[in-house]
């Protein structure tokens, strides 16, 4: 019984495969294999570290191994061989954590060291907060329910692409659709850590940062070192300031600050699904929205390739990816937000970000879904300077500040041109 439940709890969801990642095939050197087994089960490869710390937690939020006497001394007997493998709090971890001790650790790349050392810390003090953003002034406590956040990942000296965001796809206030014409209010924050010092000297940005933030009031900033493997944290962080200050958002997009969205395109999107989701929710009972959007990828492998900045060692993990979205942009319902939230508290932090996302999903039950008009990988080259190219697009990876400003005037009034 134990057996059948098991596998019946963990098996993946039925998912159609759109793109399958480049990578090691027995049957083609193009594409990558398909996975033999589930990604998410109690039978994960323990050779690796980030492994044997998942099969840890997994078996302690068991519910099963937690009401059997066998269970849960095992399950006792790997929480003590874990708590033994962790130190001291690190000193720019604010919240109470542990560092694991890990044998070889200096056999890994700086950065996957520096994950290693921090991945148990998750609670970092807001440099920057913005509680009103939600609020229908700044002395009210009633709360506006926006209909999509904007929450665009970027970093201290990134002013030029919060700027060109802010006056093209990223303006905060009522945004109308693109065809229906139906309104949205939309909400722009951008999310940043601090300054990594660690890549050689910068110039001290603070004093411009708060003039900024002085005059737009849309900077979430946390005290943690703003590095690509910290990105992973800017979603757990996001997630709890939802949760707190904007918790009745109906949509949530995710993204880069060097993308552009069509954002009244978009808005047409999110209409229509939630228009359907209050007519499917007229004849269920089913209260929450699992709308997760974007390009997604299947069968994808670690990049084993060590010159590369998603490099992840086989010594810290071992299998395939679950199904994710890229990481370029993604959009996903609000109250999906929060119960991401809730679950990536049972999931070991992973340094890839679009990867962790697709972890927790997948601890859901749930998987995202493609649309073709999530461009991460961009348009053909031949195509980007069409502006009909556009017409079916709702993102596009990578463009510059000039290129934003550049095409938010070449796709006005698209659909009436093409």
């Amino acid at each position: 019984m134990v057996s059948i439940f098991v596998t019946i709890s963990y098996s993946p969801p039925k998912i159609t495969i759109h793109y399958v990642a480049p990578g090691i095939s027995a049957n083609s050197s193009a594409m990558a294999s398909y996975p033999l087994r589930p990604f998410w089960n109690l039978r994960l490869e323990d050779s690796a570290l980030w492994n044997q710390m998942q099969h840890a937690w997994d078996r302690q939020h068991n519910p099963i191994l937690r009401g059997n006497t066998t269970g849960m001394m095992r399950m006792n007997s790997e929480a003590k061989l874990l708590s033994e493998t962790e130190e001291e709090c690190l000193s720019d971890c604010m919240a109470k954590c542990s560092v694991p001790r890990v044998h070889g650790l200096d056999s890994y790349p700086d950065q996957m060291k520096a994950f290693i050392r921090s991945m148990h810390c998750r609670e970092y003090p807001l440099l920057i907060n913005q509680p009103s953003l939600c609020r229908k002034n700044s002395s009210s406590f009633i709360l506006d329910s926006p209909m999509l956040i904007m929450a665009i990942k970027s970093q201290v000296g990134n002013f030029e692409n919060r700027q060109a965001i802010r006056e093209t796809w990223g303006r905060s206030g009522l945004v109308r659709g693109e065809s229906t014409k139906k309104g949205g209010l939309v909400r722009t924050v951008f999310l940043l850590g601090r300054q990594d010092s660690s890549t050689g000297p910068h110039p001290d940005l603070k004093n411009l940062l708060e003039l900024e933030n002085q005059k737009y009031q849309d900077i979430l900033q946390w005290d943690f070192r703003d590095t690509f493997f910290n990105l992973t944290l800017k979603d757990l962080l996001f997630w709890h300031w939802l949760e707190q200050y904007c918790p009745h958002a109906i949509f949530v997009f995710k993204g880069d600050d060097d993308v552009f969205v069509r954002t009244g395109a978009l808005l047409d999107y999110l209409h229509m699904q939630w228009e359907e989701h209050i007519l499917w929710r007229a004849y269920t009972n089913e209260t929450h929205m699992n709308l997760f959007v974007g390009e997604v990828i299947n069968n994808a492998m670690p990049n084993r390739e060590p010159s590369t900045k998603y490099y992840i060692p086989d010594s810290f993990y071992q299998g395939v990816y679950p199904p994710y979205a890229g990481g370029g942009g993604v959009v996903y319902s609000g109250s999906l937000a929060l119960r991401l939230k809730k679950v990536s508290e049972r999931v070991r932090l992973f340094p890839i970000d679009d990867v962790y996302l697709g972890m927790c999903l997948y601890r859901l039950g749930l998987s995202p879904s493609h649309h073709p008009g999530f461009l991460t990988f961009d348009l053909p080259e031949a195509d980007r300077s069409k502006p009909c190219a556009y017409k079916s697009v709702l993102l596009v990876h990578r463009r510059t500040p000039n290129e934003m400003l550049m095409l938010w005037k070449r796709l006005r009034n698209l659909p009436g041109h093409c």
